[in-house]
This record gives C-alpha cells, structure tokens and sequence, in this order.
C-alpha cells in the first residue's frame, strides 16, 4: 500500500461523499462495498451510491473477510476506497449471533481489520477507508448497541494507527486529525 486515509465521521458527515472526492483523482479505482440489501431502504442506498461512481471503477462487494476478498481481486487499482468499515464490523457481529458479548466480538472486528490490513500491504494503491465515529453519542440502551459501538472503537483505533492521514468529517468540512 502506498498510503493509508482514514475518513471518519458521523452519520450524513460527508464521510462517502469525501472518498469519493479523494478518489475522482485516480483512473483505476476499486471501490470495495460491505453493505447488504436487506432490506428496500437498504437496496434503494446501494443504488443511490452505484449512481455516484463512475462506472469504469471497480466494484468488489464483500460484507465480510475482505482482506481474503482483495486478494483473490485481479483489478489493477491506483487506488482503493473500502466503504465503509462501519458495515464490516456490523455484519462480523451479527453473524456472531444475538448474545455476543464485547470481548468476543473486538477480537473477531479485530481480526478482520488485522486481515485487511495484511491484505492492503500487498497492494501498490492508495488506500481510502470510511468509518462512523460511533463514540460521541448516548451510550446505546441495547447491550448489541454496546458491543457494536465498543467493537468498531477499536477497529477505528487500529485503523488510526496504521493510517498516513485520518480526517474527521464534520458537516461536509474534513477536519485533519493526523
């Protein structure tokens, strides 16, 4: 990987809309999708961001263990947006079943992003990752909520960590956090 951004930020912060920005500066992109459709509101934003990207971009949809995912991919990406981390770690927890408790599901959102990452590594591209910074609100009323927002904490972190550039979105403005 040639470098690593990290775009975080809250629901409607310009988070996608951003990478997408990043990206429009490159030919070959890749554009990795972890949402699911399951649902019409669901299937309706899926078509709403398809509509958004150029479509001579790749597409790679992979709702989980997208670092095995990337690759198996033969796309020759300048560069990759993997949108967004926030779905990846919900779908790892859901398929941990209802009563996964915080410890479990950290260590499988972990190792999924510790996987990415290794797979990122072997790719020459610009990376773009997108996240929801989960930790600003109301401690959730639900022990799944707890979990989730707990879980991609750390995910988030590790991402942090590893990235050349983390931006925070607040209302469309990036915001340089590192």
């Amino acid at each position: 990987m040639k470098s690593l951004t990290l775009v975080l930020g809250g629901a409607r912060s310009g988070k996608s809309s951003h990478a997408l920005e990043i990206a429009f500066n490159y030919q070959q992109v890749l554009f990795i999708a972890t949402a699911q459709a399951w649902d019409s509101d669901m299937r309706h934003r899926i078509d709403v961001h398809k509509t958004e990207r150029p479509s001579h971009w790749g597409t790679l949809e992979a709702p989980q263990h997208v670092g095995d995912a990337l690759l198996a991919s033969d796309y020759p990406a300048e560069c990759v947006v993997l949108d967004d981390m926030t779905l990846l770690a919900s779908n790892v927890i859901l398929a941990l079943g209802d009563d996964v408790d915080t410890p479990t599901a950290e260590k499988a959102v972990l190792a999924e992003t510790e996987k990415l990452l290794g797979a990122l590594e072997t790719i020459d591209a610009d990376v773009v990752i997108v996240s929801n910074e989960v930790g600003l609100g109301i401690v959730p009323a639900t022990k799944l909520g707890r979990v989730y927002r707990d879980a991609l904490g750390r995910a988030n972190q590790r991402l942090a960590k590893a990235a050349d550039k983390v931006l925070f979105m607040v209302s469309g403005l990036p915001m340089v956090v590192k």
